[in-house]
Protein backbone atom coordinates (compact mmCIF):
# COMPACT_ATOMS: atom_id res chain seq x y z
CA UNK A 1 0.00 0.00 0.00
CA UNK A 2 1.25 3.52 -0.74
CA UNK A 3 2.50 5.59 2.14
CA UNK A 4 3.07 9.32 2.36
CA UNK A 5 5.43 11.87 3.86
CA UNK A 6 4.42 15.31 5.06
CA UNK A 7 6.89 18.18 5.05
CA UNK A 8 6.45 21.83 5.86
CA UNK A 9 7.36 25.04 7.62
CA UNK A 10 5.56 28.13 8.92
CA UNK A 11 4.41 29.02 5.38
CA UNK A 12 3.54 25.79 3.63
CA UNK A 13 2.68 22.12 4.23
CA UNK A 14 3.10 19.53 1.47
CA UNK A 15 2.16 15.85 1.43
CA UNK A 16 3.81 13.43 -1.02
CA UNK A 17 2.77 9.85 -1.77
CA UNK A 18 5.13 6.96 -2.40
CA UNK A 19 2.92 6.05 -5.40
CA UNK A 20 4.53 7.94 -8.26
CA UNK A 21 6.33 10.23 -5.77
CA UNK A 22 3.27 12.40 -6.44
CA UNK A 23 2.40 15.47 -4.41
CA UNK A 24 -1.04 15.11 -2.85
CA UNK A 25 -1.57 18.51 -1.28
CA UNK A 26 -0.01 21.93 -0.82
CA UNK A 27 -1.59 23.94 1.97
CA UNK A 28 -0.76 27.47 3.05
CA UNK A 29 -0.45 28.53 6.66
CA UNK A 30 -4.00 29.92 6.52
CA UNK A 31 -5.31 26.43 5.68
CA UNK A 32 -6.11 27.15 2.04
CA UNK A 33 -5.36 24.36 -0.42
CA UNK A 34 -3.59 25.33 -3.66
CA UNK A 35 -3.33 21.94 -5.34
CA UNK A 36 -6.16 20.20 -7.22
CA UNK A 37 -7.93 17.58 -5.10
CA UNK A 38 -7.79 14.72 -7.61
CA UNK A 39 -11.54 14.41 -8.16
CA UNK A 40 -11.70 11.39 -10.50
CA UNK A 41 -14.91 12.70 -12.06
CA UNK A 42 -12.62 14.92 -14.11
CA UNK A 43 -9.05 13.70 -13.57
CA UNK A 44 -7.65 11.62 -10.74
CA UNK A 45 -4.13 12.99 -10.98
CA UNK A 46 -2.73 15.77 -8.83
CA UNK A 47 0.94 16.23 -9.72
CA UNK A 48 2.36 13.18 -11.54
CA UNK A 49 5.99 12.86 -12.56
CA UNK A 50 6.39 11.79 -16.20
CA UNK A 51 9.13 9.30 -17.12
CA UNK A 52 10.57 7.82 -19.37
CA UNK A 53 8.28 9.52 -21.88
CA UNK A 54 6.10 12.61 -21.89
CA UNK A 55 2.80 12.23 -23.72
CA UNK A 56 1.83 9.35 -25.99
CA UNK A 57 3.76 7.01 -28.24
CA UNK A 58 2.42 5.74 -31.58
CA UNK A 59 0.06 2.84 -30.79
CA UNK A 60 1.44 3.04 -27.22
CA UNK A 61 4.73 1.47 -28.28
CA UNK A 62 8.30 2.73 -28.35
CA UNK A 63 11.32 1.23 -30.05
CA UNK A 64 14.83 0.98 -28.61
CA UNK A 65 17.62 -0.48 -30.69
CA UNK A 66 15.09 -1.71 -33.21
CA UNK A 67 13.03 -3.63 -30.64
CA UNK A 68 9.52 -2.51 -29.67
CA UNK A 69 8.16 -2.20 -26.16
CA UNK A 70 4.73 -1.24 -24.79
CA UNK A 71 4.67 2.19 -23.17
CA UNK A 72 1.62 3.90 -21.72
CA UNK A 73 1.02 7.63 -22.00
CA UNK A 74 3.42 9.64 -19.83
CA UNK A 75 5.43 6.52 -18.97
CA UNK A 76 5.41 4.18 -15.99
CA UNK A 77 6.84 6.29 -13.15
CA UNK A 78 3.52 7.86 -12.22
CA UNK A 79 2.07 4.40 -11.49
CA UNK A 80 5.17 2.97 -9.79
CA UNK A 81 5.80 2.57 -6.10
CA UNK A 82 8.85 4.61 -5.07
CA UNK A 83 11.08 3.91 -2.09
CA UNK A 84 11.41 6.58 0.59
CA UNK A 85 15.11 7.46 0.57
CA UNK A 86 15.33 10.19 3.18
CA UNK A 87 13.43 13.06 4.68
CA UNK A 88 13.71 16.03 6.98
CA UNK A 89 11.03 18.42 8.25
CA UNK A 90 11.29 20.39 5.00
CA UNK A 91 12.42 17.81 2.37
CA UNK A 92 11.52 14.33 1.22
CA UNK A 93 13.23 12.12 -1.35
CA UNK A 94 11.74 9.14 -3.17
CA UNK A 95 13.65 6.85 -5.51
CA UNK A 96 12.70 4.45 -8.27
CA UNK A 97 15.27 1.93 -9.52
CA UNK A 98 15.13 -0.42 -12.47
CA UNK A 99 13.25 -3.65 -11.76
CA UNK A 100 12.02 -6.65 -13.69
CA UNK A 101 8.79 -4.75 -14.35
CA UNK A 102 10.53 -1.66 -15.74
CA UNK A 103 13.08 -3.67 -17.76
CA UNK A 104 10.21 -5.38 -19.58
CA UNK A 105 9.19 -2.02 -21.10
CA UNK A 106 12.37 0.06 -20.74
CA UNK A 107 15.52 -2.10 -20.89
CA UNK A 108 17.90 0.13 -18.96
CA UNK A 109 19.40 0.31 -15.49
CA UNK A 110 18.45 3.72 -14.07
CA UNK A 111 17.69 5.68 -10.94
CA UNK A 112 14.92 8.28 -10.83
CA UNK A 113 15.07 10.38 -7.66
CA UNK A 114 12.26 12.84 -6.94
CA UNK A 115 12.58 15.44 -4.19
CA UNK A 116 10.04 17.87 -2.77
CA UNK A 117 11.45 20.68 -0.63
CA UNK A 118 9.99 23.78 0.99
CA UNK A 119 11.95 26.92 1.75
CA UNK A 120 9.83 29.75 3.10
CA UNK A 121 6.79 30.03 0.80
CA UNK A 122 8.57 28.28 -2.09
CA UNK A 123 8.08 24.64 -3.04
CA UNK A 124 10.71 23.03 -5.28
CA UNK A 125 10.08 19.72 -7.04
CA UNK A 126 13.07 18.09 -8.72
CA UNK A 127 13.81 14.90 -10.63
CA UNK A 128 17.30 13.48 -11.04
CA UNK A 129 17.77 10.85 -13.73
CA UNK A 130 20.88 8.68 -13.53
CA UNK A 131 22.05 6.24 -16.21
CA UNK A 132 23.37 3.16 -14.42
CA UNK A 133 23.56 1.18 -17.64
CA UNK A 134 26.49 0.49 -19.96
CA UNK A 135 24.70 2.05 -22.96
CA UNK A 136 23.44 5.55 -23.77
CA UNK A 137 19.94 5.92 -22.28
CA UNK A 138 17.25 7.99 -24.06
CA UNK A 139 14.23 9.33 -22.16
CA UNK A 140 11.87 12.20 -21.61
CA UNK A 141 10.89 13.68 -18.26
CA UNK A 142 8.31 16.20 -17.11
CA UNK A 143 6.03 17.48 -14.39
CA UNK A 144 2.23 17.64 -14.49
CA UNK A 145 1.06 19.65 -11.43
CA UNK A 146 -2.58 20.75 -11.28
CA UNK A 147 -3.39 23.92 -9.33
CA UNK A 148 -6.79 25.18 -8.36
CA UNK A 149 -8.51 27.38 -10.91
CA UNK A 150 -9.85 29.69 -9.71
CA UNK A 151 -7.18 30.13 -7.09
CA UNK A 152 -8.30 30.37 -3.46
CA UNK A 153 -9.84 33.74 -2.78
CA UNK A 154 -10.16 34.60 -6.47
CA UNK A 155 -13.54 33.18 -7.50
CA UNK A 156 -15.17 35.05 -10.34
CA UNK A 157 -12.07 37.03 -11.25
CA UNK A 158 -10.15 36.64 -14.52
CA UNK A 159 -6.86 34.78 -14.17
CA UNK A 160 -3.77 35.53 -16.23
CA UNK A 161 -0.76 33.45 -17.24
CA UNK A 162 2.18 35.85 -17.66
CA UNK A 163 5.46 34.69 -19.16
CA UNK A 164 8.60 36.15 -17.61
CA UNK A 165 10.09 36.76 -21.05
CA UNK A 166 7.02 38.55 -22.43
CA UNK A 167 7.06 36.19 -25.40
CA UNK A 168 4.47 34.85 -27.81
CA UNK A 169 5.58 31.23 -28.28
CA UNK A 170 3.99 29.25 -31.13
CA UNK A 171 1.47 26.63 -30.05
CA UNK A 172 0.86 23.08 -31.25
CA UNK A 173 -1.94 20.64 -30.52
CA UNK A 174 -2.21 16.88 -30.28
CA UNK A 175 -4.06 14.73 -32.80
CA UNK A 176 -4.85 11.26 -31.59
CA UNK A 177 -2.60 12.03 -28.64
CA UNK A 178 0.42 12.76 -30.88
CA UNK A 179 1.92 16.15 -31.68
CA UNK A 180 0.70 17.80 -34.86
CA UNK A 181 3.88 19.72 -35.69
CA UNK A 182 2.11 22.44 -37.69
CA UNK A 183 2.57 25.59 -35.56
CA UNK A 184 -0.52 27.56 -34.63
CA UNK A 185 -0.73 31.24 -33.71
CA UNK A 186 0.28 31.95 -30.15
CA UNK A 187 -2.57 32.69 -27.75
CA UNK A 188 -0.16 34.88 -25.78
CA UNK A 189 -0.03 38.61 -26.41
CA UNK A 190 3.08 40.32 -25.08
CA UNK A 191 3.51 37.39 -22.73
CA UNK A 192 -0.07 37.44 -21.39
CA UNK A 193 -2.82 34.85 -21.71
CA UNK A 194 -6.23 34.89 -20.04
CA UNK A 195 -7.15 31.17 -20.00
CA UNK A 196 -10.74 30.15 -20.71
CA UNK A 197 -12.24 26.66 -20.54
CA UNK A 198 -13.10 26.74 -24.24
CA UNK A 199 -9.38 26.91 -25.10
CA UNK A 200 -9.02 23.32 -23.86
CA UNK A 201 -11.83 21.70 -25.82
CA UNK A 202 -9.12 20.58 -28.27
CA UNK A 203 -6.99 19.21 -25.39
CA UNK A 204 -3.77 20.78 -24.10
CA UNK A 205 -2.11 23.92 -25.40
CA UNK A 206 1.51 22.92 -25.98
CA UNK A 207 4.41 25.31 -26.46
CA UNK A 208 7.49 23.40 -27.63
CA UNK A 209 9.63 26.53 -27.23
CA UNK A 210 8.41 26.76 -23.66
CA UNK A 211 8.21 29.77 -21.44
CA UNK A 212 11.91 30.37 -20.90
CA UNK A 213 12.71 30.39 -17.19
CA UNK A 214 9.34 31.05 -15.60
CA UNK A 215 5.83 32.43 -15.47
CA UNK A 216 3.13 33.65 -13.12
CA UNK A 217 -0.44 32.40 -12.83
CA UNK A 218 -2.90 34.46 -10.88
CA UNK A 219 -5.13 37.47 -10.53
CA UNK A 220 -3.97 41.02 -10.93
CA UNK A 221 -4.07 42.54 -7.48
CA UNK A 222 -4.88 39.14 -5.99
CA UNK A 223 -3.33 35.72 -5.35
CA UNK A 224 -0.59 34.63 -7.71
CA UNK A 225 1.62 31.57 -8.14
CA UNK A 226 5.15 32.33 -9.34
CA UNK A 227 6.98 29.54 -11.20
CA UNK A 228 10.63 29.03 -12.08
CA UNK A 229 11.87 26.23 -14.35
CA UNK A 230 15.22 24.43 -14.50
CA UNK A 231 16.27 22.47 -17.59
CA UNK A 232 12.66 22.23 -18.82
CA UNK A 233 12.38 23.78 -22.29
CA UNK A 234 8.78 22.78 -23.11
CA UNK A 235 5.49 23.92 -21.58
CA UNK A 236 1.89 22.75 -21.69
CA UNK A 237 -1.29 24.17 -20.19
CA UNK A 238 -4.22 21.80 -19.72
CA UNK A 239 -7.53 21.26 -17.97
CA UNK A 240 -10.70 19.30 -18.43
CA UNK A 241 -13.58 21.62 -19.35
CA UNK A 242 -15.77 21.95 -16.28
CA UNK A 243 -12.99 21.08 -13.85
CA UNK A 244 -11.55 23.57 -11.38
CA UNK A 245 -7.85 23.12 -12.08
CA UNK A 246 -5.17 24.32 -14.46
CA UNK A 247 -2.12 22.14 -15.10
CA UNK A 248 1.06 24.11 -15.66
CA UNK A 249 3.38 21.47 -17.10
CA UNK A 250 7.10 22.03 -17.70
CA UNK A 251 8.70 19.22 -19.70
CA UNK A 252 11.91 18.02 -21.31
CA UNK A 253 10.31 16.03 -24.12
CA UNK A 254 6.89 15.87 -25.74
CA UNK A 255 4.63 13.27 -27.31
CA UNK A 256 5.79 11.68 -30.55
CA UNK A 257 4.94 13.40 -33.82
CA UNK A 258 1.96 12.45 -35.95
CA UNK A 259 3.41 10.18 -38.65
CA UNK A 260 6.77 10.16 -36.90
CA UNK A 261 9.03 7.44 -35.62
CA UNK A 262 8.33 5.42 -32.50
CA UNK A 263 12.06 5.36 -31.69
CA UNK A 264 12.51 6.72 -28.19
CA UNK A 265 15.56 8.80 -29.11
CA UNK A 266 13.67 10.35 -32.06
CA UNK A 267 10.92 11.90 -29.93
CA UNK A 268 10.96 15.70 -29.83
CA UNK A 269 13.32 17.03 -27.15
CA UNK A 270 14.30 13.53 -25.99
CA UNK A 271 17.43 13.46 -23.87
CA UNK A 272 20.15 10.80 -24.00
CA UNK A 273 22.44 10.23 -21.03
CA UNK A 274 25.79 8.53 -21.37
CA UNK A 275 26.64 5.74 -18.91
CA UNK A 276 27.29 7.16 -15.44
CA UNK A 277 25.72 10.55 -16.20
CA UNK A 278 23.03 12.24 -14.11
CA UNK A 279 20.73 15.09 -15.15
CA UNK A 280 18.50 17.26 -12.97
CA UNK A 281 15.16 18.85 -13.83
CA UNK A 282 13.12 21.04 -11.48
CA UNK A 283 10.40 23.60 -11.04
CA UNK A 284 9.66 25.84 -8.09
CA UNK A 285 6.46 27.64 -7.19
CA UNK A 286 5.96 30.38 -4.66
CA UNK A 287 2.70 30.05 -2.77
CA UNK A 288 0.96 33.24 -1.56
CA UNK A 289 1.10 33.86 2.16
Amino acid sequence: MPSSIRIGNDHLTVEVSSLGAEMQSATGRDGRSWLWNGDATFWGGRSPVLFPIVGKAPEDTISIGGKTYPMAQHGFARRAEFLAAGSSPTLCRYELEASDATRAVYPFEFLLAVEHAVHGPVLTVSAEVSNRDTRPMPFGVGFHPAFRWPLPGADGRPHVVTLDNGGEPPMVRVRGGLIDPAPLPSPFRAGRLVPEASMFEADAMIFPEGADDGLCFGVEGGPELTFKFENLPNLALWTKPGASFLCIEPWHGTAALVGGSNALEARPYARTLEPGETARYAFSVEIPA
